[in-house]
């Protein structure tokens, strides 16, 4: 019998200790140490993964000796996916979805699985709901399913042996916090029971070329739960992501082995699932048709495509002593830094005035071309004076006042253009040598000069 050992690993970052302790030595966290039981190694040749196919290739070879012909990919019949995961399913990856609990991270898999069974073997294998219930929900959805392969299962080393006879090309887990190894001693969705299912699930699937997707719950903070290890185990980590009052979903890659991370996927949904948006621009454009002050249309980049989006900004005199910065989709520090920049080399004074902002649509903003906008908007808000409906602002702006260029900025332009914009404030570095038909393209250099031409 395999003699039982303990170790404390932190749910952060992953790292191991001998003994608990208060403080995480890696990554210096507090109280995130977690008891987990470990076995003594098993032999290979007891290993429960078989059908091993990559033996021939665990040899040492100099670099110009590796196959580098292309790994092909498969197409899930969803082009919103295939985007994300960087240009559809490499065989043998794993790839983890978290979401929110209903926010529709099992109706999309379901989607993918029944269009990808009618052109190879597929397994969908359920710890959560009974096959009736999945059935249903094909049902509801009048998804193809006369080909997709079900399994109810909690045990991975079943699940291994009944994909074994199945030999799928793609399986789905959902989710991997109701799976569990019999030789680990603690219950399902512990700290070492998801550690340890989705190593073997990882073995399993490279050893035998088979492309898995793992589901996993999130916590409050918004991440997966379970040890932080876990997303570094698998090849892809996308989130599923959708506010309860909005029938959109946004499916964003943070961590991709095999394509662009920040890449995203804009779908909504429906009462026969998630339905693809082609052109998610015209979503987040939904403006009235009388214009506002404080709103104005930024050009962001998500992965690889452009992405208009309007943010909006309201000033107000503010009743306390403290005035606030509420954000919603940008990051707060930022806003506070910005508004410093405008009073120091704008002349223009926000200290005594409580500012709100918003990106319309839910879309968290995190790159920097969004500065000049939210100064636009903000400058809007405050003046009273609404900007025109056919203007678009984006920009970085330095500590200096000065107006930065930011990357792809003619593609930026150019996907302005095709949506009915005609004028463009933009860094001076980032105007095409020849314009772009059709659209007044006005380049500056700092934060004063963009101010004198609003």
């Amino acid at each position: 019998m395999a003699k039982i050992k303990n170790a404390y690993v932190c749910t952060d970052c992953g790292a191991e200790h001998s003994q608990w302790q208060g403080q995480c030595m890696a990554c210096k966290a507090w109280n995130t140490l977690k008891e987990i039981k470990l076995s003594a190694a098993k032999s290979k040749s007891a290993s429960p993964v078989v059908g091993y196919a990559g033996a021939a290739d665990n040899q040492v070879k100099a670099v110009h000796e590796v196959n580098l012909a292309e790994v092909p990919r498969i197409a899930c019949g969803m082009t919103e996916v295939d985007r994300v995961l960087g240009g559809g399913i490499v065989p043998g990856s794993v790839v983890l979805v978290g979401g929110d609990p209903g926010v529709g991270k099992s109706s999309i898999l379901l989607q993918v699985m029944c269009a990808l069974s009618e052109q190879m073997k597929v397994l969908y294998v359920t710890g959560e709901e009974s096959l009736q219930q999945v059935a249903m929900r094909a049902k509801r959805m009048q998804l193809p399913d006369d080909q997709l392969r079900l399994l109810t299962e909690t045990d991975v080393e079943s699940i291994a042996h009944a994909a074994q006879q199945e030999s799928p090309k793609v399986m789905v887990i959902d989710s991997i916090q109701t799976m569990q190894l019999a030789d680990v001693g603690s219950a399902a969705g512990g700290v070492s029971q998801v550690r340890e299912s989705a190593a073997f699930l990882t073995r399993y699937a490279k050893q035998n070329n088979i492309a898995i997707f793992l589901v996993g719950h999130v916590t409050k903070s918004g991440e997966v739960a379970g040890p932080r290890v876990l997303e570094h185990i698998v090849d892809t980590v996308v989130f599923l992501e959708g506010q309860s009052d909005s029938r959109f979903r946004t499916l964003r890659a943070i961590k991709n082995r095999f394509g662009a991370v920040n890449e995203l996927g804009v779908f909504a949904m429906t009462e026969r699932g998630m339905k693809q948006v082609k052109n998610p621009s015209a979503i987040f454009l939904s403006r009235g048709e009388d214009p506002a002050p404080g709103s104005v249309v930024m050009v962001i980049w998500e992965g690889s495509r452009p992405l208009l989006v309007e943010i909006q900004a309201l000033v107000d005199e503010s009743p306390y002593g403290s005035p606030r910065r509420v954000t919603v989709g940008l990051d707060q520090n930022r806003i506070a830094m910005l508004l410093a920049v405008m009073h120091r080399h704008g002349g223009i004074q926000a200290a005594d005035q409580d500012v709100y902002v918003n990106v319309v649509g839910g879309v968290k903003v995190s790159e920097t071309s969004a500065d000049l906008a939210l100064l636009c908007a903000i400058l809007s808000s405050m003046r009273n004076q609404p900007l025109s409906q056919e203007l678009i602002v984006f920009g970085e702006i330095g500590l200096a006042g000065e107006i930065r260029p930011v990357p792809s900025g003619q593609e930026r332009i150019i996907e302005a253009a095709k949506h009915g914009f005609k004028r463009a404030i933009v860094p001076l570095a980032n105007v095409p040598k020849g314009g772009v038909a059709g659209m007044e393209i006005i380049g500056v250099k700092s934060l004063q000069q963009a101010l004198d031409i609003l």
